[in-house]
């Protein structure tokens, strides 16, 4: 009988052993499978895992180390907080994707000039594929050239202020203007244009526009899009947009060379009256999604929403126009 207990109590004691050895091994074996993918500065290689396969509604383990500088990670168009990938420690994160297609991940944190080339493709495949198709964006419709020039002829004295319009706005007939239809295909110019038969000066008239502007957007449009301009943006074209961020120099030293880049290579100044003014908010859409060719300006179609592009679209404008 004693022998029978001890074996009994070696028995117990190997079952005892496995369970906690499966359950402590269940996840080393999936961490051990889950890959490590290293972050480098673009100029190092930038991501070491430019394709990643996932599948739909199936948990997608990443995990992520940076071999340099602090970097970020995050999917474009995708409702999803970035995380940070610092130096010398793994990231894990866990994805999900309920639809199939091709997204892109990109870098969040600007460690460089060439910040904007740390993206990657990440193939989620599946049956349950959407069978709409996405329409064409509204500068194609249009048809617009978005590398001609559109400066003005006629520019503000000063920074035109809503405030001021609102009043002289309530002498005139305005409702058609503030509509999207309208906002989104014609410039600040074009509109300064339709006023002349207002009566107005020109300052008046561009009071008026830039309310008329204003009553386009919403400040909470407003405050999406300043949030996107800092995030993405003001590295290269400045807190203020006047084209002198942290990394504009090294834009013009390393696109000032090139034939086709406008500006000399350095990046847009949105405070430019002469040269925003002529824009539509359909033909920065098209500068946004499709980037600059031969300027060092990314194309940020694959990270941004249409609704966050207009944001940011509506924000760029507040460069020009006195909103509060």
């Amino acid at each position: 009988m004693a022998v029978a207990m001890k074996r009994s109590e070696l028995l117990t004691r190997i079952l005892i052993t496995a369970a906690v050895i499966g359950a402590v091994g269940t996840p080393l074996y999936f961490w051990a499978r889950t890959p490590l993918i290293h972050a480098r500065v673009a100029e190092n290689g930038g991501w070491s895992q430019n394709v990643i396969h996932a599948k739909v509604n199936e948990p997608l383990h990443l995990r992520l180390t940076s071999d340099d500088v602090m970097h970020g990670f995050a999917i474009g168009q995708m409702d999803m907080q970035s995380v940070d990938v610092m130096p010398g420690k793994v990231t894990d994160l866990t994805l999900t994707f309920d639809k199939p297609g091709t997204y892109t991940f990109y870098c969040t944190r600007w460690c460089g000039v060439n910040h904007w080339r740390m993206r990657g493709t990440l193939e989620v495949s599946g049956s349950n594929a959407d069978p709409t198709t996405a329409s064409a964006p509204l500068y194609v419709s249009l048809g617009l050239d978005i590398d001609a020039l559109h400066d003005v002829p006629i520019m503000p004295a000063d920074k035109p202020s809503a405030i001021r319009g609102e009043q002289l706005a309530t002498k005139l007939s305005i409702s058609q203007f503030i509509n999207p239809d309208f906002y989104r295909v014609n410039s600040p110019y074009q509109l300064f244009e339709d006023l002349n038969s207002s009566g107005l000066n020109d300052s008046g008239k561009w009071d008026v526009v830039s309310y008329i502007w204003q009553s386009n957007t919403t400040p909470e449009s407003l405050s999406h899009g300043q949030k996107l301009f800092a995030q993405n943006c003001a590295a290269c074209h400045g807190e203020n947009g006047a084209g002198d961020g942290v990394f504009a120099d090294q834009v013009a030293l390393e696109f000032g060379k090139s034939m086709s880049s406008a500006n000399n290579g350095r990046p847009a100044n949105f405070t430019d009256a002469k040269r925003m003014l002529g824009a539509s908010p359909a033909l920065l859409q098209g500068k946004i999604l499709r980037g600059g060719m031969g300027t060092g300006m990314p194309s940020w179609g694959p990270i941004f929403t249409e609704d966050q592009i207009w944001d940011l679209v509506a924000y760029i404008y507040s460069f020009q126009f006195q909103y509060h």
